[in-house]
């Protein structure tokens, strides 16, 4: 690799989600195998993403493409990146093209899979599908086809649990979010998905072994889910993006002085939004449990929770305060009786650095995978709150089999969570017995992470079997 760099493109499909862990692969490419590394950045119409950049990888942003044609206004999130994708294959193909530098490996992420055969249209050597979450997720992915075939009827109206061949089974309602309407175009943009990864070389996947042993035994066996993917399976994880945001201003101060792991952090990801209700339940339970808080405010919606997805991301400035107005929803007097225990931020705040800081204890999280890896890769407790896409699943994962968080009885989907409920989970991870079995897990857990990215570890070989398959293959090539 000293003699010949192998250069790999990488596609991000629309939404900060989507671009942060494709970063985070060029950046580990770039730095541990000496790729030269170009990301296209995909956006669709009157979507507004921060700018994001690496010193390691060069970034473009490709125009933005418009699916109004093809997509209705209240397309769901799942639709509209797949289609976007889908309509930015000639604008991605003339780009490449167009490069001085030949390409060694195409890598596109879940949503880009129509862009796969490009790689063979354009002669590029190499072809892999990042996706940039769990085990589980992905196997259930790849049995939807299957799925299709075997179950009659709403999914979410089955009696029984969906099983996965070498997995734990589904149960009906904590199935991804394209599975709850089979009329719904983003059901059959999923199924064409799973169709269409085995059509990579191979599948990168955004977790480690020590996480998820058992499944990746199924997805390697051919008798079992190997049998639906058809190509080697990479753990490449845990990946983060961490940004160079600097630890400073107001809410930073607040944080120094604070005790040790005693503050919650409350965030619903880059795209997640609350109802009316829902708010006033969260801000009522923050304040009854009488503990800590950051939380990262956005007006409430009245439709989908995953409203906010391609919006322009609010700014608080980086924590350096605003006037009381952004918060004209919330109780009346909830500001001033939190004052000397809560901080509130409108719209966005500084996630990886604030969850870095030694005074918080607990991040009360929508569950998005990025979300989840921070949390686990800076040893911090979770209060479950899926909200859409695959979030229920990653909060399953969470509770019931790494232990390293708690959940609402019932998901926040299906109705509001009462704000007593509330209370009592922000204790359970922050002051109550239960808190120090919960941090000691989440402890082991980062730990067996760092492990498995450190030199010689599990996912730092399974990338290094990935840049040595590129560049012989490059080699043969010419």
């Amino acid at each position: 690799m000293e003699t010949s760099r192998a250069h790999a493109v990488l596609l991000s499909s629309p939404g900060m989600g989507h671009l942060v862990p494709i970063l985070e692969l060029g950046n580990r490419l770039a730095l541990h195998h000496k790729f030269a590394v170009t990301i296209f950045n995909v956006t669709k119409s009157g979507q507004t993403t921060p700018a994001l950049n690496s010193p390691h990888c060069h970034v473009i942003d490709l125009p933005p493409i418009s699916v109004s044609h093809v997509a209705p206004p209240d397309a769901a999130m799942v639709t509209i990146c797949a289609v976007t994708m889908r309509e930015a294959k000639s604008v991605i193909s003339s780009a490449i093209s167009g490069m001085k530098v030949k390409p060694s490996v195409l890598v596109v992420d879940l949503f880009g899979t129509d862009c796969l055969c490009l790689a063979e249209e354009l002669g590029i050597p190499s072809k892999y599908i990042y996706i940039a979450t769990n085990a589980l997720f992905t196997s259930l992915v790849l049995y939807l086809p299957t799925l299709d075939k075997l179950i009659k009827g709403e999914y979410v109206d089955q009696t029984s649990d969906f099983q996965i061949p070498g997995s734990r089974p589904v149960r009906p309602d904590e199935v991804i979010d394209p599975m709850r309407d089979r009329s719904n175009q983003q059901y059959h943009e999923m199924v064409r998905v799973g169709l269409q990864m085995p059509i990579a070389d191979g599948i990168l996947l955004n977790t480690w072994e020590e996480a998820e042993s058992s499944r990746l035994k199924s997805m390697r066996d051919e008798n079992l889910i190997g049998r639906f993917a058809k190509k080697p399976i990479y753990l490449v994880g845990p990946l983060t993006w961490d940004p160079a945001v600097s630890s400073s201003g107001p809410i930073f101060e607040w944080l120094d002085k604070q005790p040790a792991e005693s503050v919650i952090f409350v965030s619903f990801g880059s795209g997640g939004k609350l109802s009316y209700e829902q708010t006033t339940e969260v801000a009522w339970g923050l304040e009854l449990s009488q503990q800590r808080f950051i939380w990262v405010v956005r007006p409430p919606t009245s439709g989908s929770a995953e409203s906010a997805y391609f919006s322009p991301v609010e700014s608080n400035d980086n924590g350096k305060g605003k006037s009381d107005e952004p918060f004209y929803f919330l109780p009346k007097g909830f500001l001033a009786r939190t004052r000397d225990v809560g901080q509130v931020l409108p719209g966005w705040a500084p996630q990886m650095e604030i969850l870095k800081h030694p005074s918080v204890g607990g991040f009360l999280s929508h569950c998005g995978w990025n979300s989840t890896l921070e949390s686990v890769t800076n040893a911090v407790p979770m209060i479950a709150w899926p909200l859409y896409a695959e979030q229920k699943i990653n909060s399953t994962i969470l509770t019931e089999e790494l232990g390293v968080a708690v959940r609402p009885r019932e998901f926040p989907a299906k109705g509001v969570v009462g704000r007593e409920e509330i209370e009592v989970m922000v204790r359970k991870i922050l002051a109550d017995k239960e808190a120090f079995a919960i941090r000691d897990r989440v402890k082991k857990l980062k730990e067996s992470g760092e492990r498995a990215l450190s030199f010689g570890g599990t996912s730092y070989n399974a990338l290094s079997q990935v840049a040595e398959k590129v560049l012989s293959l490059q080699e043969s090539t010419g």
